[in-house]
């Protein structure tokens, strides 16, 4: 797929967070990569053998002060290749860039991976 399309998946997934939440996105930006460069498993801990979706790098909102400010904006990065990887269809990337990006706000939120699993099963 290419990256144009993919990126619009993704925008449409954030047009799709709630309003109650993307009211309170603030100083952040989302791109789209390839795939998670050596460099983030080594700062994430995970395995070279792991496929990293997404990835959020930042601030979580519930642990900003009253002080937080003048920082460049939290990152969540979405991997195309890797997400690819997972899906067969069109659909199933559409279905599975939501399911990274709102896994990956859930983040921005300050849910660790724990959290976000009992959510995604409700």
């Amino acid at each position: 797929m290419d990256k144009e399309k993919f990126e619009g998946f993704v925008e449409e997934a954030l047009s799709n967070i709630p309003d109650k939440f993307k009211r309170l996105l603030n100083n952040l930006a989302v791109i789209v990569e390839s795939k998670a460069a050596r460099d983030v498993y080594d700062k994430t801990g995970l395995s070279r053998f792991s496929t990293i979706l997404g990835l959020y790098h930042g601030v979580p909102y519930k642990n900003r002060g009253p002080f937080y400010g003048n920082l460049p904006p939290d990152v969540i990065t979405i991997y195309q290749e890797s997400i690819e990887s997972f899906c067969s269809t069109e659909e199933e990337i559409r279905k599975k860039v939501r399911e990274v990006v709102f896994h990956e706000i859930g983040h921005y939120f300050g849910l660790n991976e724990e959290e976000l699993r009992e959510i995604e099963k409700l």
